[in-house]
């Protein structure tokens, strides 16, 4: 089963550990995010939402949903109905505050809620999306089977998630900036001062590319594809259900 813990010096379960982290850092997440990605994250998210898109779904989960970036992107897909799940009230609390400000709360619905035991009935949604959210689950195949159940036979998964490039000199760059630049910036600006730190550490034992395919496979989702994106900084993974 695959788990990672982001502070090895916290009695906290992983859960709780990564529900504190969040809404300490729920304040300034957007803005540090754009930063430490150069922006390029808003050019991925943008490919999330055309993969669904084609699908005209017309009820989507937005797993890990944050402060609501993805969500709030989704609605481009017509979708009638857009549910945000996250475990975290901070991050929640800001997701709201910008769904209420695009005039969306009639779409978008943000739930707290924990990703290994959802809220739904069995095939539930056309589509289901993650976001830099499933290295973040306890165990990820408690995870990925819980999506499963709640997706619509047919129905899409998407997945948008860090990962380690493999060629030179992108590897060599991407583990210098994200060892120690990241968690610099992330220092300056944030009150959570562990937190940059274990983005980057989850992010370079997170299984990625055909690891996190076999486990997808496993799990009992079919039509798995990965698409590397930005020299393999970022990878989205596309898979449905029989």
């Amino acid at each position: 089963m695959t788990k990672v813990n982001p502070y090895k010096d916290s009695d906290l379960g992983k859960k709780e550990q990564v529900t504190k982290m969040f809404d300490n850092i729920s304040g300034t997440y957007d803005d540090l995010n754009r930063v430490i990605s150069f922006g390029i994250d808003i050019k991925w998210r943008k490919k999330v939402v055309e993969l669904v898109k084609n699908t005209k779904p017309n009820t989507i989960l937005d797993i890990a949903t944050g402060t609501g970036d993805l969500a709030i992107n989704l609605a481009e897909t017509q979708a009638d109905k857009i549910i945000g799940l996250d475990i975290s009230p901070g991050m929640l609390d800001v997701g709201k505050q910008k769904v209420k400000a695009k005039q969306l709360d009639g779409t978008i619905e943000m739930i707290l809620g924990d990703s290994e035991n959802m809220p739904f009935a069995d095939n539930t949604f056309d589509a289901i999306t993650v976001a830099f959210g499933v290295r973040n689950f306890e165990t990820l195949e408690k995870g990925l089977a819980e999506i499963l159940r709640v997706l619509k036979p047919n129905g899409i998964f998407v997945i948008l998630e860090t990962s380690v490039p493999v060629k030179t000199p992108f590897k060599q760059g991407y583990k210098l900036y994200t060892n120690n630049i990241m968690p610099f910036i992330g220092k300056l600006f944030s009150k959570d001062k562990s937190a940059y730190k274990y983005l980057s550490d989850s992010a370079a034992v997170f299984p990625h590319g055909e690891a996190l395919n076999n486990i997808l496979k496993k799990i009992g989702f079919i039509n798995v594809k990965d698409y590397p994106q930005t020299f393999g900084v970022a990878t989205i993974y596309t898979s449905s259900k029989q």
